[in-house]
């Protein structure tokens, strides 16, 4: 089943359910996929595919994390619990992120595997770890692996 077809099938089960911050969630995921795939026609790429949507998803989940961090920050925490209600909405259509055994070891095998040694090797090891691993992989967090790593 596609992104796509789980969100509406999700989306039908919690209209029937009356849980209306959920629904909401939910549109605005779908909302967001469609903005994406509408700019990727822009460009002439057909639909949308799973790299980009995971993508689009990750980006609104950092978003919408300082959104709450700045929400408790100003003392609003019923708008923090919002946008971490939104939060765990979107992370249930993510894919399970690796965990950080496997994610250093991923980085260890992409700097033997381009031979990085500095710094200045960084952007050779994140172009391959980007293409073994796609959008699967939370590229914030390598990145400050593979920072450790060659520092």
């Amino acid at each position: 089943m596609s992104l796509r077809e789980r969100l509406m099938a999700d989306l039908k089960t919690a209209m029937k359910a009356g849980e209306s911050a959920r629904v909401a969630a939910i549109r605005m995921i779908t909302a967001k996929l469609k903005d994406v795939e509408i700019a990727g026609r822009a460009k002439g790429a057909e639909g949308l595919n799973e790299d980009e949507a995971i993508s689009a998803l990750r980006g609104m989940v950092k978003s919408r994390t300082e959104s709450a961090t700045m929400y408790r920050d100003a003392g609003r925490p019923e708008l923090a619990e919002k946008e971490e209600g939104e939060i765990a909405v979107i992370r249930s259509y993510l894919p399970a992120e690796m965990d950080d055994a496997a994610l250093e070891s991923a980085v260890k095998e992409a700097i033997a595997a381009t031979g990085a040694a500095a710094m200045k090797d960084m952007g050779k090891v994140m172009g391959a770890l980007k293409a073994k691993f796609g959008a699967g992989l939370d590229m914030g967090r390598a990145n400050a692996v593979v920072k450790a790593h060659l520092s």
